[in-house]
């Protein structure tokens, strides 16, 4: 059975993925309002509300009801500069969302998570975003829907060289551990809103590729 989010709560609206689905929701006419709280405004959009600030800052403010939540937070650990700030924003930052969403209602969560993760993990990357599903579980979404892309490909704003070196070879690798073009996750994201289930679905790189082609 298919749903029609009307209402949307989006984090994570400037990064790769983010900027994508965002433009997705504001061309669905089924969808009324967007609601992306960003550090920096957003071009202005009729059914766009961009409240502007530090995200843990503003989640307290925001308010209304909504139907869907996505979570398209991430960061590397060269960026966050040490792993106590990337588990802040990968595992901390996803979980205080999350917390904040289902108080205003969402039933359904959307979060994109890793290829690989696992608590469990030797990798301290891997582990932060299994820890971060584990956590997501444990708040007992109706809906829950965990996207495990693998390397996302797509032009950034930040300069990333590995990612520059390895996403030509990424494309030869087979099955769920090729890589997925940010558009494309933005597109499965969105039509997997659009299921209405009940429980954890975990949906692998694989799949996303063939729900956003």
């Amino acid at each position: 059975m298919y749903l029609t989010p009307q209402r949307i709560l989006l984090a994570g609206a400037t990064g790769l993925t983010g900027e994508h689905l965002l433009d997705r929701l504001l061309n669905e006419p089924t969808v009324d309002c967007v609601v992306a709280p960003t550090r920096k405004a957003l071009a202005e959009h009729p059914r766009l509300q961009n409240p502007i600030g530090p995200l843990p800052a503003l989640l307290g403010q925001l308010d209304g009801e909504f139907d869907t939540a996505f979570c398209c937070l991430g960061s590397t650990l060269k960026e966050a500069g040490s792993e106590a700030a990337f588990k802040a924003i990968d595992h901390d930052l996803v979980i205080a969302f999350a917390r904040r969403a289902r108080e205003l209602g969402a039933r359904h969560l959307l979060v994109i998570s890793s290829l690989g993760a696992n608590p469990d993990s030797s990798i301290f990357y891997l582990k932060v975003k299994g820890e971060m599903e584990a956590s997501l579980r444990a708040q007992g979404w109706p809906q829950l829907t965990l996207a495990r892309p693998a390397q996302l490909l797509g032009p950034r704003m930040e300069v990333r060289p590995m990612e520059r070196l390895t996403a030509p070879l990424s494309y030869l690798l087979p099955g769920k551990y090729r890589g997925i073009a940010a558009c494309t996750l933005a597109r499965a994201l969105w039509r997997l809103a659009l299921e209405e289930g009940e429980g954890t679905r975990v949906v692998e790189s694989d799949e996303l590729r063939r729900l956003g082609k």
